[in-house]
Protein backbone atom coordinates (compact mmCIF):
# COMPACT_ATOMS: atom_id res chain seq x y z
CA UNK A 1 0.00 0.00 0.00
CA UNK A 2 1.32 3.44 -0.94
CA UNK A 3 1.47 6.13 1.74
CA UNK A 4 1.34 9.64 0.29
CA UNK A 5 1.39 12.71 2.53
CA UNK A 6 0.89 16.21 1.22
CA UNK A 7 1.52 19.22 3.41
CA UNK A 8 -0.71 22.05 2.20
CA UNK A 9 -2.64 25.23 2.96
CA UNK A 10 -6.16 26.28 2.06
CA UNK A 11 -5.18 28.92 -0.51
CA UNK A 12 -2.41 27.21 -2.45
CA UNK A 13 -2.98 26.62 -6.17
CA UNK A 14 0.01 24.27 -6.39
CA UNK A 15 -1.49 22.18 -3.59
CA UNK A 16 -4.72 21.89 -5.56
CA UNK A 17 -2.76 20.93 -8.68
CA UNK A 18 -0.76 18.29 -6.75
CA UNK A 19 -3.93 16.75 -5.28
CA UNK A 20 -5.57 16.66 -8.73
CA UNK A 21 -2.44 15.04 -10.16
CA UNK A 22 -2.46 12.37 -7.45
CA UNK A 23 -6.18 11.79 -8.02
CA UNK A 24 -5.57 11.28 -11.77
CA UNK A 25 -2.83 8.78 -10.93
CA UNK A 26 -5.24 6.92 -8.66
CA UNK A 27 -3.09 7.58 -5.61
CA UNK A 28 -4.80 8.27 -2.33
CA UNK A 29 -3.15 10.76 -0.01
CA UNK A 30 -3.33 12.18 3.46
CA UNK A 31 -3.49 15.97 3.51
CA UNK A 32 -1.77 17.76 6.40
CA UNK A 33 -2.86 21.39 6.67
CA UNK A 34 -0.03 23.53 8.03
CA UNK A 35 -2.13 26.70 8.06
CA UNK A 36 -4.37 25.29 10.79
CA UNK A 37 -1.69 23.51 12.85
CA UNK A 38 1.62 25.28 13.58
CA UNK A 39 3.12 22.07 14.97
CA UNK A 40 2.63 20.43 11.56
CA UNK A 41 4.40 23.36 9.88
CA UNK A 42 7.39 22.74 12.15
CA UNK A 43 7.25 19.03 11.36
CA UNK A 44 7.14 19.76 7.61
CA UNK A 45 10.17 22.05 7.90
CA UNK A 46 12.10 19.36 9.75
CA UNK A 47 11.14 16.54 7.37
CA UNK A 48 11.72 18.55 4.18
CA UNK A 49 15.14 19.89 5.08
CA UNK A 50 13.84 23.38 5.78
CA UNK A 51 11.63 23.91 2.76
CA UNK A 52 8.99 26.50 3.60
CA UNK A 53 6.79 26.31 0.51
CA UNK A 54 3.76 24.11 0.00
CA UNK A 55 2.96 21.59 -1.09
CA UNK A 56 5.63 19.31 0.33
CA UNK A 57 4.96 15.74 -0.74
CA UNK A 58 6.22 12.50 0.76
CA UNK A 59 5.74 9.08 -0.81
CA UNK A 60 6.27 6.10 1.49
CA UNK A 61 8.29 8.37 3.77
CA UNK A 62 10.56 9.69 1.00
CA UNK A 63 10.53 13.44 0.38
CA UNK A 64 9.58 14.13 -3.24
CA UNK A 65 9.29 17.92 -2.96
CA UNK A 66 6.69 20.28 -4.36
CA UNK A 67 4.30 20.04 -7.29
CA UNK A 68 6.95 20.54 -9.97
CA UNK A 69 9.13 17.92 -8.28
CA UNK A 70 6.18 15.50 -8.24
CA UNK A 71 5.59 15.92 -11.98
CA UNK A 72 9.33 15.55 -12.66
CA UNK A 73 9.41 12.38 -10.54
CA UNK A 74 6.54 10.98 -12.58
CA UNK A 75 8.22 11.78 -15.89
CA UNK A 76 11.55 10.30 -14.83
CA UNK A 77 10.05 7.09 -13.45
CA UNK A 78 11.08 7.92 -9.89
CA UNK A 79 7.45 8.13 -8.73
CA UNK A 80 6.69 4.66 -10.13
CA UNK A 81 9.74 3.36 -8.28
CA UNK A 82 8.65 5.01 -5.01
CA UNK A 83 5.17 3.52 -5.20
CA UNK A 84 6.55 0.09 -6.10
CA UNK A 85 5.39 -0.22 -9.70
Amino acid sequence: MTDVEIYSTAICPYCVAAKQFLDRKGLGYREVRIDTDPAERDRMLQRSGGRRTVPQIFVNGTHVGGFDDLVAADRSGRLAHLIGE
